[in-house]
């Protein structure tokens, strides 16, 4: 309890990552439930892979250009999110190409880009030994490293996605439900996936800078796939998987501040135990002839 109460006091010196933790349990799920509508929940490995392999990318560019890293200067870092983003953005546009073309298996086509880009990650890594220590550090995500300014820039692009997401939440379930329906409807289907995939890529790499490829992932999939088990409408679903994002990553710090696990993997398995939990209480609702509501 006294631990509880800790992370409560306003003075509390990691703070900066505890709020960090939170925002991107909050935001990320708010972006898988497109995932989970689209049917592309793989989609939700590959992306953040691609974003670790901008980053390392990034790093690798620094050094080659400016000369050796200092660790957590600005530049360096801005250059890391501009790689993530741009990683992220091509290979969503690529996928999304080939999904309205019909080419291929989609989760052939989402498993070759896992595979690329982990194997990218590790030869910009290899390629760059001297910055290869915090690079692994970043890339695992470095979220008690957190700082205010850090923070700040989170808070202000997630929020900024939370915005955006609510102001056009309409049309991007119009294009994720039916994309035929939406243009018979006058719908620019075309542009409203490009900012849909706008959105998921400013998200997925800002939580990779932040939190590491493991905790977006896990984010992105296990709140959504809980809440579809508890909901039956669009907005309580969105309103369901942001809270159990945030309760995730809460009580995922919790665990890792008293018992002294490493934090990521603590907020993912506590993500995942929710989504057994809740499961198996559905399971068991109806096995008494319940209906959850």
């Amino acid at each position: 309890m006294s631990a509880f109460l800790e992370i409560l006091r306003p003075g509390f010196l990691l703070r900066d990552a505890l709020v960090g933790s939170v925002l991107v349990g909050i935001v990320c799920p708010l972006v898988g439930v497109y995932f989970v509508l689209r049917r592309m929940i793989f989609l939700g490995v590959a992306l953040p892979q691609l974003s670790a392999a901008g980053i390392a990318f990034a790093f690798l560019v620094h050094r080659t250009v400016v000369g050796p890293h200092v660790h957590l200067e600005v530049g360096e870092r801005a250059l890391a999110r501009l790689g993530a983003s741009a990683f992220t953005l091509c290979g969503i546009l690529v996928l999304a190409a080939f999904e309205r073309r019909g080419r291929g298996i989609v989760e052939a086509r989402i498993g070759v880009t896992y595979a690329a880009a982990g194997a990218l990650t590790i030869l910009f890594l290899a390629a760059d030994p001297w910055g290869e220590a915090q690079m692994v550090n970043l890339l695992k995500g470095d979220l008690l490293a957190t700082t205010e300014r850090s923070l700040a820039v989170l808070a202000s692009v997630l929020g900024a996605v939370v915005i955006v997401l609510l102001a056009f939440q309409k049309e991007f379930l119009l294009v994720s439900f039916d994309r035929d329906l939406a243009v018979v409807f006058g719908k620019a289907a075309g542009l409203w996936d490009m900012v849909l995939y706008l959105v998921c890529g400013v998200t997925i790499s800002f939580g990779v800078m932040t939190a590491g490829p493991l905790v977006t992932f896990g984010f992105l999939v296990a709140p959504p796939l809980t809440a579809r088990l508890i909901t039956r409408h669009m907005m309580s679903f969105s309103v369901a998987s942001a809270a159990l994002g945030g309760v995730a990553a809460f009580a995922g710090f919790y665990c890792a501040y008293r018992y002294d696990w490493p934090l990521g993997p603590a907020e993912v398995a506590v993500a995942v135990s929710l989504l057994v939990a809740v499961g198996a209480m559905v399971r068991l609702w109806r096995a008494l002839g319940l209906r959850p509501t």
